[in-house]
């Protein structure tokens, strides 16, 4: 399975960023989106690195949501 995680873009420095999401921050990869297509502020799915798609925060935070009841189910299973 493959899995996408939504950013927040937190600098610029085409082709590469800085994005952030729950408090950790990484360096990830613009090339895959059009020069000028992001901006500080703006939500992007990642994608092993790589930003794939400009997403809106109400988008992002529905994502999260969901990753979150994935990520609550698994560590019940194991524990």
């Amino acid at each position: 399975m493959c899995v996408g995680v939504p950013m927040k873009v937190v600098e610029i420095n085409y082709p590469m960023a800085v994005a952030e999401a729950k408090g950790v921050r990484r360096n990830i990869s613009l090339m895959l989106l059009p020069e000028g297509e992001v901006k500080v502020g703006d939500y992007v799915m990642v994608h092993v690195g790589n930003a794939i798609e400009v997403i809106d925060e109400e988008e992002a935070k529905e994502i999260w949501k969901a990753l979150d009841e994935v990520m609550a189910m698994i560590e019940g299973e194991g524990g």
